[in-house]
């Protein structure tokens, strides 16, 4: 066989240096298209995600008992802040607004502090009247049935459950405004005004809720909490605490799987009609 020229073998010097080099530079090229692309995409999801949870969902933690029954300490909640929102003339149609209920559960902005989310059960929109005998609700002249209330106290309070009676322990003032200027004398009912929503916990006896401090005004609402994502047994004071401690960030590495409540996991919440 006769032997390679010399620009044959030149010739394939370039191409066996120039391959490597070839694909290198398509790699570099390819990589950094997915670069982009990749950093695109999760610049998009992160705004998204962004928008919707400061505008459409918010995650909350229950941090009290007021609404065991329904909604344990520790329970972790994505809050709907579409639901309540004000229409406007041309989403009205579209999205699915509505006014507060009777029987919803409600986040709102607590009225002696709006720093302070609270989370009770909507009992009385504008124009109810309202009044508890022995613990028993009654609504527009009719007791009412509450499958969701808890009572976690055998006792009986004058105030508390005889609502609106005469106080027996100091309130906050827009209590002592609420029972002096709407309650119905001639029936002993409260009468619950425009623009208030009348909330109480579902832990009826162990709840600071609007027997103590007054109405909701209807602009501190919230949302309405959507569905349970995670609930852990964790004591309220972990979970109020504004900076997370380091003793709690330990508890849930070392207790996730014992202490997560996975039965709770993804469940939905919902609120109860009143009639």
């Amino acid at each position: 066989m006769a032997p390679l020229s010399s620009a044959t073998m030149a010739a394939v010097e370039d191409t066996e240096t120039s391959t490597p080099r070839a694909l290198w530079n398509r790699y570099k090229e390819m990589s950094r298209e997915v670069h982009r692309g990749f950093v695109a995409e999760w610049t998009v999801t992160i705004i998204l995600l962004l928008f919707a949870t400061t505008s459409l969902v918010q995650a909350f933690v229950i941090p009290s008992a007021s609404m065991v029954g329904t909604l344990l300490i520790g329970d972790h909640v994505l809050v709907d802040k579409l639901t309540y929102a004000p229409a406007g003339a041309i989403s009205r149609g579209v999205l699915p607004y509505r006014e507060v209920r009777r029987g919803d559960i409600i986040v709102f902005r607590f009225p002696l502090n709006i720093k302070d989310d609270y989370v009770k059960r909507a009992i009385g929109i504008p124009g109810d009247r309202i009044k508890l005998v022995n613990k028993q609700l009654w609504l527009n002249g009719h007791a009412v049935n509450e499958p969701y209330v808890v009572h976690s106290s055998s006792g009986v309070d004058s105030y508390r459950d005889y609502f609106p009676a005469q106080p027996n322990s100091p309130l906050q003032a827009p209590a002592i405004d609420m029972l002096e200027n709407h309650v119905d004398q001639a029936t002993g009912e409260l009468v619950v005004p425009a623009n208030c929503i009348f909330a109480m916990g579902d832990n009826r006896d162990d709840s600071l809720d609007s027997r103590y401090w007054g109405f909701v005004p209807r602009e501190n609402i919230v949302g309405t909490p959507l569905v349970i994502y995670w609930s852990y047994d964790a004591p309220t004071q972990d979970l109020t605490n504004g900076n997370i401690g380091l003793d709690h960030i330990v508890d849930v590495v070392a207790h996730f799987f014992t202490k997560t409540r996975w039965s709770r996991t993804f469940r939905l919440t919902r609120g109860y009609p009143l009639h």
